[in-house]
This record gives C-alpha cells, structure tokens and sequence, in this order.
C-alpha cells in the first residue's frame, strides 16, 4: 500500500485546456478539460441544446454539427479539436431575423419528424449535403443520411423534405442563412453581445 496520497499519473486530474470557438456566430473563449467531448460543450456549457446527444458512441447521427463546413458528429470531436474553428448548430442555422432555414422549413411542411430526436443531425447532414449537391436523387438523399438513424419516420418524408429544400434553396439562389454576426470573445463561456 502506497502512503503517498498523490494519484498515480493516469488517474491525476489533466488541466484545463483554453479554446477559442465561434458558434453560431458567437465569439467564445473557454477553459475545458481535453477530454471534453463537443456535444457536452455545446449543451453543458453553451446552452446549445439543440444538439441531442443520442447514443454517444457516433452511431446515430443525432448529434450532428457544422464544423468549419463539413458535417461532423460532435459525440466523436474533443471540444479542444474546435479551438479556433466555427460550429453552426441546428440553432444557429436560422436567419438573424428566426426565420426558419428552408431545411428547417421543409421537416416541417413534409411531416418529416416524429419524436424529433434524430431531426437535428438529420437537418445538418442534409444541409452539408446540399452545399455540395443542391440538386440530389433521393438514392444520394439516402446515402448523404445513411449514418443518421431515425426510428421513428421510415425516411420517405425525411427524404422529400430534403429534396423540397433543395428545390427551394436553387429557387431563391443566395447563399443560405448564417445566424447572427460574431462578436468579440467572452471568457467563461459566455456569449458576446450580438
């Protein structure tokens, strides 16, 4: 028996690792711990709760983010592997003014949600499929979804909505919504004045 109260070295407490993160459109400067997964930063410390945490182990797809513009699952990204990166969520796709992202929209009018736990990753990987693609087949619909898990709709409405926004999104031909402007940091997680 040790009489050293000291931890061993791989159960010592690690230190704090200090980020600076926009989200939607926000400016944040953070101390976490490196082991902090992003979907717990999102919702723990930002109030970003839009951001489901479904299965935790990167299977369901309902955590689903926006990472300097590529889709990611935020349960399998450290929130220090964000540091000096941009994250949009479900939450920040809306325009400055709360109107409805077309995508957003779309689940909507096409009764594409049930429970609506999967509709938030579902809405990101669309959208990152339609920056790429904005005129999909519902084969590449289904595909882009393909690690989106829903156990409720059965996909075809999910896969009509995509396919309506899309239309809607080459229809008016601007760039889509960003949330608001970023503002300068704030320590401690808190949000700069918009």
């Amino acid at each position: 028996m040790r009489d050293d109260p000291t931890p061993p070295p791989a159960l010592a407490r690690t230190s704090a690792a200090r980020i600076a993160v926009n989200v939607d459109g926000v400016a944040h400067l953070d101390e976490v711990e490196p082991r902090l997964l992003l979907v717990h930063y999102l919702r723990d410390r930002l109030g970003r709760t839009g951001t489901p945490i479904g299965c935790d182990t990167g299977n369901c797809g309902a955590c689903t983010v926006d990472l300097d513009g590529m889709s990611v699952k935020s349960c399998q990204v450290l929130a220090v592997q964000a540091d000096g990166r941009r994250v949009t969520t479900i939450q920040g796709l809306a325009g400055p003014d709360g109107a409805w992202h077309p995508l957003q929209r779309a689940f909507h009018e096409q009764h594409a949600l049930q429970c609506g736990y999967c509709t938030p990753g579902m809405i990101m990987a669309a959208r990152d499929l339609l920056k790429d693609n904005p005129d999909p087949t519902p084969e590449e619909v289904r595909d882009a979804l393909e690690g989106n898990l829903c156990r409720c709709t059965g996909y075809q409405n999910i896969v009509r909505a995509v396919l309506a926004a899309a239309a809607e999104l080459r229809r008016e031909g601007a760039p889509e919504p960003r949330g608001k402007a970023a503002g300068a940091p704030r320590a401690s997680g808190q949000e700069a004045p918009a």
